[in-house]
């Protein structure tokens, strides 16, 4: 198996008939980890219990670990702040996401009729009422309303709103559109891996810091 832990990478031989239990021992062994500290994943959260040949593990296969050490812990960073910054590296290193195709896609319509007002170099507050005029990566209207007495977000379109945890939102990513640097795209990445992000396009960019410290959890309002 290899290993993917806090950028270092392992190979590790270990019985397919062994469980998820047991590899966080053995995880542990490599990382001095403690297995309650762990989250294992494989196609999802690894289930304790289970034998590996169980949950289809293969020869070869990623084991991605997410987890801090007790020392890290104690450090100032916290995880979701080190997550933040992992991502803002990773996004460096790529060309600006409003000219990857999926998001050309959208941003190619040009601006919602009813988007809201932008204010350059302004930071502001979220309003009372809820952020509307956007679109979602399918090209269909999206309104955020952010719910801090229920500390949920929800995303209303034409057919749905999804109510979610402000804490089930691993991390917010946004870059200024190109041309239009008074809007932003932001994803809420709602899951492990990119393919869970949810994109929002035409936020203003005056609310792009509340957002982020609303549903990271850095902004209390009294």
């Amino acid at each position: 198996l290899k290993v993917i832990w806090n950028k270092n990478k392992y190979d590790v031989k270990f019985c397919l008939d062994g469980t998820g239990a047991e590899l966080k021992q053995k995880i542990h062994s490599l990382t001095g980890l403690p297995p309650a500290m762990q989250k294992v994943m494989f196609k999802g959260l690894l289930p304790e219990e289970k034998t590996l040949r169980e949950i289809k593990v293969t020869n070869g296969a990623k084991i991605m670990v997410v987890g801090s050490t007790i020392n890290d812990v104690l450090a100032v960073n916290t995880p979701k702040e080190a997550a933040q910054q992992e991502v803002k590296a990773e996004e460096n290193k790529k060309e600006p996401l409003c000219r990857q195709k999926q998001h050309r896609k959208v941003l190619d319509k040009g601006k919602p009729d009813d988007v809201m007002p932008s204010v350059k170099g302004v930071q502001e507050r979220l309003p009372t009422v809820p952020l509307s005029g956007m679109y979602n990566k399918s090209g269909g209207k999206v309104r955020l309303t952010f719910k801090l007495e229920q500390d949920q977000l929800w995303i209303g379109t034409k057919e749905r709103t999804e109510k979610l945890p402000m804490g089930s939102i691993k991390n917010v990513v946004s870059e200024p559109i190109e041309g239009h640097e008074d809007y932003h795209m932001m994803a809420f990445q709602l899951g492990p891996t990119e393919a869970s992000y949810y994109w929002v396009y035409w936020v203003p960019t005056q609310y792009v810091d509340a957002i982020k410290d609303t549903v990271l959890g850095k902004w209390q309002y009294f």
